[in-house]
């Protein structure tokens, strides 16, 4: 059976390059100092073949079930389609809460980044800061409410344009790059090389797998987005097009993230990189070349994060879309305007956004703790999706099918667990909003609330109030 095309559809290119835009914002160019607070070249590249192949299996299990579950869209009904309802909730609402507190941070680095021009900018969270991120939060969900396809292809020019100063990072680092340096303390821990006993400067089993696990959580955000072609499946011109866009999108970013994480090592010792301003790869750069390379690299920075956060503005609120096609939500969040995008989810996700900004005036506290709930929540998805391609396998009994939705799962849940479960804790505070909202959905739709489900809602209700009360008390930290 031939593939229906949909001419006005977004193309292939421009789904990959929201594959790179999305999962490329701020976290690259600060990831060599992330990773080296943690680890040695050695279990840095042991950890990035672990989280590669944790990756590509989710991308695998995106790809099969884009393909043969065409009826399928979006994370949220993968979930639901496997195991009901509420379990398609549940993914479609964290995902959504992921995607828009992540542009809290957007928000927040790319005043940063600007900093490096305009000082009063750099802390970003002054009242300065907040009121331009404000300015530009808006304009990009005005812009996003002229049409997604067409903000697609406006993201696609920006792809470009954010790669042109890593690709020029990576070249000078290459030229700037020390193989003795680099091998000097492949494997050892820092903390442990600076022990005066020759005895402890050598590395031990447990002590790589303590880098390797501090290293895994960073490396598993900078991959978040790479759903990107999956979400707006139901948008492109070929629904083929989306597995295929997430296979590529996974292997030029796993290539680019490896090469910018691994050069520094050979260009600066541990200790030296663990002293460098943030971002890392801005001022490595201006170390390398000068005030100029500093400047060059903060425009490419301030230029990735904006790509990101026009990618991450389409991409809530086409979560919300579909779940309301779904009848996981009330068909309020699913109208479309003239332009034949999600207004009302649109600018819903803005106010939300802009109130989590105004806080940053008054605590960081806001921050963290959109940082806590976008890592919870998003594991949570990928998590089901891989549950899903798993329950398939086994009801094909066909191992190619098994073993990525298999690997995915255990990647996901080992990745979380290692992290703190804390975050999964945290995370069980914002559904609660979201329980109203899908209990309001099922009656507006005719049906009820099964018995399962509302067992499940109190029980998560339950773990929320307490969460409250752990973080009040000061016994639960974000």
């Amino acid at each position: 059976m031939e593939e229906k095309i949909n001419s006005k559809g977004i193309a292939l290119p421009a789904l990959v390059a929201l594959v790179i835009s999305s999962a490329i914002g701020a976290g690259i160019f600060d990831l060599p100092y992330t990773l080296a607070q943690a680890a040695t070249p050695g279990p840095v590249l042991i950890a990035w073949l672990i989280t590669g192949f944790g990756i590509l299996m989710l991308s695998l299990s995106l790809n099969n079930l884009v393909i043969n579950k065409p009826k399928l869209t979006g994370i949220s009904d993968y979930a639901r389609d496997g195991f009901g309802d509420f379990a398609g909730f549940i993914s479609g609402w964290g995902y959504w809460l992921s995607a828009w507190l992540g542009n809290v941070a957007f928000a927040t680095m790319l005043m940063s980044a600007m900093g490096y021009f305009i000082p009063s900018l750099k802390s970003g969270n002054s009242i300065s800061a907040i009121v331009i991120a404000s300015l530009i939060s808006w304009s990009l969900t005005l812009l996003v409410t002229r049409g997604i396809e067409s903000a697609a292809a406006i993201n696609t020019i920006v792809t470009i344009c954010k790669l042109i100063p890593l690709f020029a990072f990576v070249v000078i680092a290459l030229l700037s790059f020390k193989a003795g340096l680099f091998t000097e303390h492949f494997w050892q821990n820092f903390s442990v090389n600076m022990q005066k006993q020759p005895l402890f400067g050598k590395a031990t089993t447990s002590g790589i797998f303590n880098q390797i696990k501090g290293c895994i959580m960073a490396m598993m955000w900078v991959f978040v987005g790479i759903e990107g072609a999956s979400m707006m499946a139901g948008r492109a011109k070929k629904k083929t097009d989306a597995g295929r866009a997430t296979i590529i999108g996974l292997l030029a970013l796993l290539s680019i993230y490896v090469v910018v994480s691994l050069l520094p090592y050979g260009y600066m010792t541990q200790a030296e990189l663990l002293q460098v301003n943030h971002p890392t790869v801005l001022y490595i750069f201006k170390d390398m070349t000068g005030s100029f390379g500093g400047a060059f690299i903060s425009i490419g920075l301030i230029i990735s994060i904006l790509g990101a956060w026009l990618s991450w503005t389409m991409l809530p609120v086409e979560a919300t879309s579909l779940m309301a096609e779904q009848q996981l939500l009330p068909t309020w969040f699913g109208k479309l305007n003239k332009f034949n995008s999600p207004a009302n989810s649109l600018f819903l996700t803005q106010v939300l956004v802009q109130v989590f900004l105004i806080t940053l005036i008054f605590t960081d506290q806001a921050y963290n703790f959109a940082y806590s709930l976008c890592t919870a929540a998003i594991v949570v998805c990928y998590t089901l999706v891989g549950a899903y391609q798993l329950k398939l396998g086994l009801q094909q009994r066909a191992l190619r099918v098994i073993l990525p939705g298999l690997f995915t799962v255990i990647f996901e849940v080992t990745a979380i667990t290692l992290s703190g479960l804390q975050y999964l804790w945290l995370c069980t505070i914002a559904y609660v909003l979201g329980f109203v909202l899908y209990i309001r959905a099922r009656k507006e739709n005719g049906k009820t609330v099964p018995k399962n489900e509302w067992l499940m809602m109190g029980i998560i209700v339950g773990l929320a109030v307490l969460a409250v009360i752990f973080l009040a008390t000061g016994q639960l930290s974000i």
